[in-house]
């Protein structure tokens, strides 16, 4: 038995929940301070390799469609290169800020992933305007990897990135199958 999608992202939820606060709680009192302990410096990293590991879990058990199948690979695919290239970061392999673009990069991938997987139109169903709304959310938040990659010492990048996963874990909290948007529902979306 397959347990029902929006299930899958409930879970995909609470770990985007948990990444935002994470990232956010680094942004509000600063790396320093937050790394103190050395364990929490390689928290989002390894949420982010994770979560990649979860989502081929759900590539493999729980995809449908070849487009489905191929969005949720590029979505794992994503978390895990973010993870090991953070992870790298954080072990003093990678020295340079511009290591930001890879995760600027797999935001975009994401985002269009998103994006191009929902067939139906944004009024179909509140799975669909979901699927929509959460797609322009993380094509949108790619600019704050990007800024962090060209001026690195701004607040603003760090927080606005970890609020993106806070507000993506929000719209994933939300989502119903075949629930009505704005109360209402497309008379196509009958079963």
């Amino acid at each position: 038995m397959v347990p029902r999608p929006e299930i899958a992202h409930w879970l995909t939820g609470a770990v985007c929940l948990l990444l935002g606060l994470v990232l956010f709680s680094e942004a509000v009192v600063g790396s320093a301070v937050f790394r103190r302990r050395t364990w929490r410096a390689y928290l989002w990293p390894s949420i982010a390799l994770a979560g990649g590991v979860f989502l081929w879990v759900i590539v493999v058990f729980s995809t449908f469609s070849p487009m489905h199948l191929l969005a949720h690979a590029v979505w794992a695919q994503a978390a895990m290169v973010v993870g090991a290239v953070q992870l790298a970061v954080v072990r003093g392999k990678l020295a340079s800020p511009l290591w930001s673009l890879v995760t600027a990069g797999a935001l975009l991938a994401s985002g269009v992933a998103f994006l191009v997987h929902e067939q139906n139109p944004w009024l179909f169903s509140r799975s669909a305007f979901l699927h929509h709304a959460i797609g322009w959310v993380v094509v949108a938040a790619a600019v704050f990897p990007l800024g962090h990659a060209l001026r690195p010492e701004r607040v603003v990048w760090r927080a606005g990135f970890a609020l993106t996963f806070v507000v993506v874990a929000v719209l994933l909290f939300a989502d119903r199958d075949f629930a009505p948007i704005f109360g209402r529902l497309s008379d196509a979306a009958v079963r």
